[in-house]
């Protein structure tokens, strides 16, 4: 391992993060609220799919290579340590949202969600798409407390000292 790796790693990590993380954020804040003020609310879930859809490829990568470049620069730098000690909350949260992420991106959507939220919209498109919003706040906020958290640790911001 050479200081340029470790950079690399980290730049690709924040690069990772920043589209993923980046791309909730505009699902949740403007296409969401953007499909809620369009059409029927019959129509919404279909309309979302679409556009989601494509910035699910976009996410499963990112958070492969957010997640692959974390464990990377966790490896290298032997920082395993600092999973025991609450003063670095944030590399617990990182993993947190990383696996959350993780599952729902290739697990639950493609394999379980999707068809449960169709079937559920088909009774109750109005909840079933404020169902979809509220998760996508719990989702984001999670997230962005993570980042800062992150950010702060790194800079040397620690609670719980």
């Amino acid at each position: 391992m050479t200081l340029d790796d470790l950079a690399l790693a980290r730049a690709f990590h924040v690069l990772a993060v920043i589209l993923w993380i980046g791309g909730v954020a505009f699902v949740t804040t403007v296409a969401l609220p953007a499909v809620r003020r369009t059409g029927v609310p019959e129509n919404w879930l279909e309309t979302f799919e679409r556009l989601e859809s494509r910035f699910a490829n976009q996410a499963r990568g990112t958070t492969l290579v957010a997640g692959a470049s974390g464990f990377y620069m966790v490896w290298v730098m032997d920082l395993w340590g600092r999973f025991l000690d609450a003063a670095y909350w944030w590399m617990h949260a990182m993993v947190l949202v990383w696996v959350i992420f993780t599952l729902m991106l290739f697990v639950l959507e493609p394999l379980v969600l999707h068809a449960r939220l169709r079937e559920r919209a088909r009774r109750d498109p109005e909840g079933t798409f404020a169902l979809v919003q509220r998760l996508h706040w719990v989702l984001l906020t999670l997230s962005l407390v993570t980042a800062f958290g992150a950010v702060a640790g790194a800079h040397g911001w620690l609670l719980f000292t």
